[in-house]
């Protein structure tokens, strides 16, 4: 963009805050891809063509309607509009567009399936459940000794992928058993 000011053509630069640039990151997937995709940090991910193998991002993911995904998918914000074949944790929420097939189970806080869309699966709505961190500081219980609770099947938890969640009511029962061992 340029301003013109005195006779003389000026560029006008704007400055991107941190927020913005984090909203901007964007990766499209259009060709066919397998194996394990990992994204520490915010991302908008958008997949159109073939994936197979597992998905763990953060920020939004978007799996467009031409796209035919075999995977376990682990995410913020999932958009759902082609074929996905696998179990999906999203933590935050999952929008089923109406070109939406979905076969596996669900986890979720939030969940919207527009009409049309194809959903074969169990669901679990994860509203009031904490997750191993959440649970660790609650209880004042290190990290690993929840974690070696949860495997143990001392403390009530569910597997989720390779995350483990709790369900708040029933953590609140077992600390007031003093079932702790």
């Amino acid at each position: 963009m340029f301003r013109k000011q005195g006779g003389e053509k000026m560029a006008l630069r704007t400055r991107k805050t941190q927020n913005e640039e984090q909203d901007n990151k964007s990766v499209e997937i259009n060709a066919q891809m397998q194996g394990s995709l990992t994204f520490s940090d915010p991302v908008n991910l958008k997949i159109n063509g073939q994936f197979n193998g597992s998905l763990d991002t953060k920020g939004t993911l978007t799996i467009g309607n031409t796209a035919k995904v075999e995977a376990d998918i682990s995410g913020d914000n999932i958009v759902i509009a082609g074929n996905v074949k696998g179990n999906i944790n999203a933590n935050k929420m999952l929008v089923l567009m109406p070109t939406a097939v979905l076969k596996g189970d669900i986890s979720t806080p939030k969940l919207n399936i527009v009409e049309g869309a194809l959903f074969q699966g169990h669901c679990l709505m994860t509203e009031g459940f904490l997750n191993m961190g959440e649970v660790s500081k609650y209880l004042e219980i290190d990290l690993n000794e929840i974690e070696k609770l949860a495997q143990t099947g001392k403390i009530p938890a569910t597997r989720n992928g390779s995350d483990w969640k709790f369900e708040r009511s029933k953590i609140d029962s077992w600390a007031s058993t003093g079932e702790m061992d």
